[in-house]
């Protein structure tokens, strides 16, 4: 069953909406950007009934000035205040023992910055978020991502055989590749150095081809995280639903107390950014 909520945060009513379910585990799902408690093409919505289908209570919310909610609306850096009061709420309308959150973007960034404080027991941070600009890559990323884009193309393999390639700027481009670094700026070290105080209570989720994503796997780099990716270019997994729920899936089990974890099934790929 599907109920809003309301609830209070510095003066503001704050609305959500709970998806009922059973288990005593339950996932808070934090909207980035300045979309509603929906999600685009309502993909939160969908991700929460298909993860209360499986028993797990779960709560969205619209932060002060976005969506139904009252208030001003100060961005995600913002956010810890309606964060701590979502959690409440939620807590208390599901008698939960532990939440699990999930956000995408810049909510990835804000559960790493405010979600101890708020009292998660793990956070899902999925295509956390660096930059000032959301489609800008780091100089490393951009050159791995626009050679990686060549090499699996047909047509540049027929150019090159047909002598239309500089081999020269192809040569420098890999040494690039090779060689360039993927510096830990002023605005992914905050992030990074966030996730690190989480040590194992974070995991981290991106998109394959994703620019967000992309961005932040070649900032964390030595960085010892462990990274899923699943096989899509969407930043909000709109064609990869299914592997999004099988991973949260994942990580709700091993938090909640039935014991029964599910397996990865190959909708996945590990990676390790030591």
């Amino acid at each position: 069953m599907r109920r809003l909520i309301s609830f209070p945060c510095e003066g503001a009513t704050l609305i959500g909406t709970l998806d009922e379910a059973d288990r005593d585990t339950g996932l808070m799902i934090v909207s980035g950007g300045n979309e509603p408690r929906m999600g685009a093409h309502r993909g939160q919505a969908m991700l929460a009934a298909r993860i209360a289908a499986h028993g797990y209570p779960v709560f969205r919310f619209d932060r002060r000035g976005v969506g139904d909610s009252e208030g001003a609306n100060g961005g995600w850096e913002s956010s810890g205040p309606d964060i701590a009061a979502a959690i409440d709420a939620f807590a208390e309308a599901a008698n939960l023992t532990r939440i699990i959150g999930f956000g995408n973007c810049d909510a990835a960034a804000a559960l790493a910055m405010f979600g101890a404080e708020a009292g998660f027991a793990k956070v899902l941070l999925s295509n956390p978020w660096l930059s000032e600009e959301p489609d800008a890559l780091p100089p490393a990323a951009a050159i791995r991502r626009h050679y990686a884009k060549k090499l699996v193309n047909p047509a540049e393999w027929l150019r090159l055989a047909r002598g239309a390639v500089d081999l020269g700027k192809l040569r420098q481009g890999l040494t690039k590749i090779a060689a360039a670094p993927s510096p830990l700026d002023a605005t992914a070290a905050p992030l990074i150095r966030a996730i690190h105080g989480w040590a194992e209570d974070a995991a981290i989720i991106v998109a394959q081809g994703d620019a967000t994503g992309v961005a932040f796997r070649a900032a964390a780099r030595g960085h010892g995280f462990a990274i899923e990716t699943l096989a899509t270019d969407s930043h909000s997994y709109a064609d990869a639903m299914d592997a999004l729920e099988k991973v949260i899936l994942v990580h709700l089990a091993r938090a909640g107390s039935d014991g029964a974890t599910p397996l990865h099934d190959g909708d996945t790929e590990l990676e390790n950014t030591d």
